[in-house]
């Protein structure tokens, strides 16, 4: 029997490039994913007289409706020490009167008015940083109004993975689920930026975290003089400051589904989507490792999903004395390698972090996801005010 392979250049090209971004995708999943997914916690809690003082920073503008519920679930933290500094960031509704109210009845919440906005920061940094300013702790724990704990556990979930050399703790913030293919898609794609953000910093190359549950020490933000290296970029005070200052050595992940702080998903497709192209455009400052890493996962994901879609399409290539061999259940078999794998190591995530019904339709955000953070991407530097 003789076997002849026939191709041409392009679809030979094709096939090789399939390969190719399956082998690293395959990588990222088993190589860098799984160590979120088969995390185990190797430090023992805290006992009350080793818990530092902290201060929980929150900047919040025209939040109400959100604050009259976070506070008291904050209040309510099973911690010994610990007060919330609150910056009302030049509100118009009912905020500040909550706030004072608040204040004569529970000397823990510290509220910094600010009645105007300054040209030389923009966002919400010098709101933040004048929070952090008025801390009266060195350990310092950011959250977000829309953000509420899960339990009253989670304080004492961020400052137990504090060493003696840890500065900073990343934690991961899930979405309230509820019904749509909106929250699905939000809580997806928050899901795959925890695993590339998270694994990272259990990889011993943190480059990122997000506000809604993040931790670091104030000696730390202002030996590395705030956010003035990005003062000019209005998004960032969360990524592209722990892109910055975290290390491999005083950098913690912070993996705890029981004990974490989850947030309210936007209802508007719009919004996510400018909030997604906001947060994509400060890719182009992290450094050079971050960048390389990030491109080589979403081009490699848009090539996997493109090629296997283009040798589809191809005709048979394969002939076996006079007879022609289908390769498609070749493909077919690779796809599912790949799918397989993600839906494993995807689910085994879900567990560590609290993500709940996202698997069924798991195939379809990924090949969405493939094609539109790209687009997120290129729209975010066109758009969002980065340098």
């Amino acid at each position: 029997m003789q076997f002849q392979l026939y191709y041409n250049h392009i679809s030979f090209t094709i096939l090789v490039v399939f390969i190719l971004s399956l082998l690293i995708q395959l990588v990222y999943h088993w190589g860098l994913f799984s160590r979120t997914a088969f995390y185990k916690r190797k430090k023992r809690p805290k006992l009350d007289e080793e818990l530092e003082p902290v201060s929980v920073v929150i900047c919040a503008r025209n939040a109400y409706e959100y604050l009259t519920e976070l506070i008291p679930a904050l209040l309510s933290q099973d911690y010994p020490d610990f007060e919330i500094v609150v910056v009302n960031d030049c509100s118009d509704d009912e905020t500040e009167e909550y706030l004072k109210e608040i204040t004569r009845q529970e000397p823990r919440v510290k509220p910094v008015q600010m009645k105007q906005h300054l040209n030389f920061f923009y966002g919400k940094k010098f709101p933040l940083s004048m929070g952090i300013k008025s801390a009266q702790n060195d350990l310092i724990i950011l959250t977000e109004c829309s953000c509420m704990p899960t339990n009253d556990k989670w304080l004492r979930s961020v400052v137990n993975c504090y060493g003696n050399n840890t500065e900073v703790v990343i934690g991961y913030s899930p979405y309230v689920q509820k019904k749509g293919l909106l929250n699905k898609l939000i809580r997806f794609d928050a899901l795959q930026q925890g695993l590339l953000y998270l694994s990272s910093t259990l990889a011993g190359h943190p480059y990122m975290g997000i506000g809604k549950n993040l931790s670091y020490r104030k000696e730390l933000f202002f030996r590395n003089k705030g956010f003035i290296s990005h003062y000019t970029t209005s998004v960032g005070d969360d990524d592209l400051f722990i892109n910055q200052v975290a290390k491999k050595r005083n950098t913690e992940a912070l993996i705890d589904a029981e004990n974490t702080i989850q947030a309210t998903p936007t209802q508007s497709f719009r919004l996510w989507m400018h909030q997604k192209s906001s947060r994509y455009s400060t890719i182009s400052k992290y450094n050079t490792r971050a960048r390389l890493m990030l491109s080589l996962f979403y081009v490699s994901q848009i090539l996997f999903y493109t090629t296997f879609i283009a040798l589809l399409c191809l005709k048979p290539a394969f002939s076996i004395a006079s007879s022609t061999v289908s390769y498609i259940p070749i493909l077919v078999f690779l796809f599912l390698l790949r799918f397989g794998s993600q839906l494993f190591i995807y689910n085994k995530a879900s567990k560590r972090l609290g993500e709940k019904g996202l698997l069924p339709g798991l195939i379809v955000y990924d090949f969405l996801f493939a094609f539109l953070s790209p687009w997120l991407r290129l729209m975010g530097r066109m758009n969002m005010g980065v340098e």
